[in-house]
Formats: structure tokens, sequence, C-alpha cells
């Protein structure tokens, strides 16, 4: 519980009664805290306290910019249509960067150039209904940043993690964390070396709560970004078991020994083959199928790319994990668009047979799922007919409560998108501002 949040929430709305308030945070605070009521007054009058004088602030530097859009209200994290929107937006807060690959090019990582190399760099956050399983949030989070170095054609060299654990909870939980992501490191060779420990708003944060991320690094000389991919090329997926969505769905519907199934490397080691074997320098294109599915993939490529992708839904079906599979349809959750921790590999035909054979070689299943075209969008071929194949306002709905939030688009979307445009703009005047006032000094 965010104990600032709910102090200065409580003042925006009536700001003249501060006993009342100091009483019913008080209350809050007690029933996560095991503390004295004298205690939790005291804490509460001093949250208010420091809540007021923050409360309305001027300044290019401290007046925050607001939208009135909450995260939520657009699907932001939910990998849907809301979401992508956002990252577009900031690709263009951050402006022009000179990186070969930055997040205007709505990639999973960011290139520059180093001689005749290529740098590699990712971050990726833990799932945040992973949060009471540390181990298992550590494991697929360091998987996933790693999927990422390598989806550019990239070898990882090394890890970093941050964790942040709120007030409350048990210090074990980080060594938990830490545990899962160092058993990816030690099954691959690609140590975990700095990273940082802190809690979830430090003393304003109560409960035990759990967020944070693992980034990786890496070095190429032969770059597989989506905005490679070109038409004729074929399009090969690996088999997928997914990772922390898989995971969350089975946690949270009681399907437990689904878990299992995602406990692998067998994308790291795909790719592995591949870079092993020089394959990698005859892609065009490498990516991860993760939050947002299949769906979400097709729509980032074919808009960085300007291309047009067509897939085959029995193709891609036959190489999802029969246990995964079998758990997602009983739910009713679409697995186009979940995460299955597949590698999609986008190359000349010429090439394709000596992919496959490479990667099969290594035990695992790969097979051809779709082309890329001329045009834009992506189509998919279901029951013998094509099909416009496009992501969700949020990805498939796979746990109870997403399920009631759903994945349609609100009715006022695009009054929200408005004013996202808005604030996106203050924001790049704002970072104008302070520019020319730091070079004036």
């Amino acid at each position: 519980m965010d104990i600032e949040g709910y102090a200065k929430r409580a003042l925006r709305e009536d700001p003249s009664d501060e006993a009342r308030l100091e009483a019913k945070l008080a209350s809050r605070i007690l029933e996560i805290k095991n503390i004295s009521s004298e205690r939790a007054h005291e804490i509460a009058a001093a949250v208010i306290c420091e809540a007021k004088v923050t409360l309305n602030v001027e300044g290019d530097v401290l007046a925050p910019t607001i939208s009135g859009v909450s995260m939520g209200e657009f699907g932001v994290g939910s990998r849907g249509t809301g979401d992508f929107y956002v990252h577009s937006k900031l690709g263009e807060v951050i402006g022009k960067t000179g990186a070969v690959v930055d997040s205007s090019q709505l990639d999973d990582s960011g290139v520059v150039k180093i001689g005749e190399n290529y740098l590699v760099v990712t971050i990726d956050g833990i799932h945040s209904r992973l949060s009471d399983f540390p181990f298992l949030s550590g494991f697929h989070v360091a998987r996933a940043a790693l999927r990422d170095v390598y989806s550019m054609g990239a070898r990882p060299l090394a890890m970093l993690s941050d964790i942040h654990v709120a007030d409350d909870g048990d210090v074990a939980k980080i060594f938990d964390h830490i545990a899962g992501i160092t058993t990816v490191s030690e099954l691959t060779g690609i140590p975990l070396i700095t990273g940082s420990t802190l809690r979830i708003g430090g003393d304003m944060v109560i409960g035990e709560r759990m967020t944070g991320g693992v980034g990786a690094v890496g070095i190429t000389s032969s770059l597989t970004s989506r905005n490679r991919t070109r038409e004729g090329d074929l399009i090969l997926m690996t088999e997928g078991a997914g990772g922390g969505t898989v995971s969350t769905t089975a946690l949270y519907y009681g399907m437990h020994e689904v878990v299992e199934e995602t406990i692998n490397i067998r994308f790291l080691e795909a790719c592995e083959a591949l870079l092993q074997s020089g394959l990698h320098k005859r892609v065009h294109s490498m990516t991860d199928v993760t939050n947002g599915g299949i769906r979400g993939d097709a729509k980032e490529i074919s808009k960085t790319a300007g291309v047009k992708l067509v897939f085959e839904e029995e193709k891609i079906r036959a190489l999802v994990n029969p246990k995964v599979l079998s758990m997602l349809e009983h739910l009713k959750i679409d697995y186009l668009g979940v995460s299955l921790d597949a590698l999609l590999v986008i190359a000349p035909p010429a090439y394709v047979d000596d992919i496959l054979s490479t990667v099969r070689a290594a035990g695992i299943e790969i097979d051809v799922i779709g082309r890329v075209e001329e045009g834009s969008g992506a189509e998919i071929s279901l029951n013998g007919k094509l099909r416009e194949f496009v992501p969700k306002f949020r990805e498939s709905a796979y746990t109870p409560v997403k399920k009631v939030h759903g994945d349609e688009n609100p009715r006022d979307f695009e009054e929200m998108r408005a004013a996202i445009d808005k604030a996106a703009l203050e924001a790049i005047e704002k970072k104008q501002k302070v520019l020319e006032k730091i070079r004036r000094k």
C-alpha cells in the first residue's frame, strides 16, 4: 500500500480535515503493520506533513506533467494497442539518439556501434504477479533479458539486477530472487555482475510487494533487428512453453504443475546454436514471442520494417507445448496473444533448411510458420481462410483479475489518446526548457 499516495489523494479531495485523515491512515497502517496505535498515528501524521508540502509544486523541474489518463485505463504494460501506442510516444520524448537501434524502432534491445562491432543493451522487468514467487520471477526475468540480447544476433556477456521489496517484505525474498537469476546464469555461463537492492518507496510503501528487473549487455558484428525484415523472407518459430506469463496463468488458476513446463532454456540454446554455426549472419531478423504474443510481434515488425506478415495458425499451434496449450484452451485464453517464449527467425528462403537442421540438431523443435510479403499489417490462415491478425487493446486475459478487465478497447480510447499526445508534447517542451536553462549557465 502506498501510504503517501493515499494521503495525497485524500488531501486533494478534502484538505480541511487532517485529523480525520490521520485516523483513517493510521487504521490502514495497522491493517498491515504489527505496531501500536500510537506509533501508527505518529507515522500517519508524518506522512501527511510530507504530503502537504509536496502536493502543489511549481517550476519546470518540479511540476509533474499530467495527462489525466491512468496506466491501467490505457493498458500500459498490458502489451496491447494501448501499450504499443505509449511506447511509440516514448520514442518521441527521447528524441533522436544517434543509436543504430533505439526505442523508436520498438525492438526490445537498443544498439550502439563501437568500432566494427555493435553493443546491445536491454532490460526486462519482473512479472508483477510473481512477487510472491521470487525464485520463479528471477529465473524468468533473467531468461527474458538474455532472450532480448540473443534476438539481436548478439552473444550476452553479462547481466545486472535491480530489486525493490516493500517495507514489510521478508529479506529472504532478495536471496530467493537472486538464486533464480543465477540459475540461468550458471546454465548459460553468463555472469550476474552487479545490481541494486532497495525498498519500494522507502518508508512510504508498506506491504510485501516486490518488483525490479534484470538487464543484459552483449556484443555482435552482425545485427538481426526487426527493421531488417524483407519482402520474400520466410518466418520460422521454435517450440514454446511460455515463461512468466504462462507461470502466472498456471499459478492463479491452480494448475501449478504447468509451471514446470516453463523451466528450461531452450530459446537460449536455439540462439546459441545459430551463433555457433554462424547462421545468424544469414538471418535478417530475430525476435522473441513474448507479452502480446505473436499478435503483438506481427504488428511491431510490420510497422518497423514496412512489410506484411502472413502466418499459418496450424504450424504455430504444433510448436506450442501441449500441456501449456491445453491449459490455455481450457481457460479460453487466446494462445496467439500471450508470451510463448518462442524464437521467431525471419530469413531468406535460401538459408531456411540450414537453420532448421541446425536448431533441430540442438534438440529444439522449429518449423516454418509464415512468410513476409509486400504491404503492411498481418494476416493469419485459420481453417483455410486468411483473416486480419492484430493485437487487442490488452494481451489475452490470462488471470481471473485480467478477465474482469477484459481486452477490448474502451469507448473513450481516442479521447485518452489525445490526452496522452498532449502530455508527451508537454514533456518534450519541459525537457527543452531545462536543457536551455542548463546550457546558459
